[in-house]
């Protein structure tokens, strides 16, 4: 079973990554010992990479929130075409 990882983890080990590659390793070293994936590490660096921890944790909370959005709107969008349904029957 996959491991979750928080933002703050993530930021931690793709920095202990930097430092390997810094100091000549590959990523396939990197990512052995960090303990993930050359998938995970690409995945991480694409949405983490250059962040700081409370940029990170900023990024999340916008992300939990805009999902909350849409299932408002979404919820208030088949509201809304119930009643026109309704108000034309």
């Amino acid at each position: 079973m996959a491991r979750k990882h928080r933002p703050e983890e993530i930021i931690g080990k793709l920095r202990e990554a930097e430092i390997v590659l810094a100091q000549g390793g590959t990523v396939a070293d990197a990512c052995r010992r960090i303990g993930v994936t050359e998938q995970s590490y690409y995945r991480w660096r694409k949405e983490y990479g250059g962040l700081k921890m409370d940029q990170a944790r900023r990024m999340k909370e916008l992300e939990k929130e805009n999902a909350r959005l849409r299932r408002a709107v979404s919820d208030l969008t088949l509201d809304k075409l119930i009643l026109q349904e309704a108000a034309r029957g």
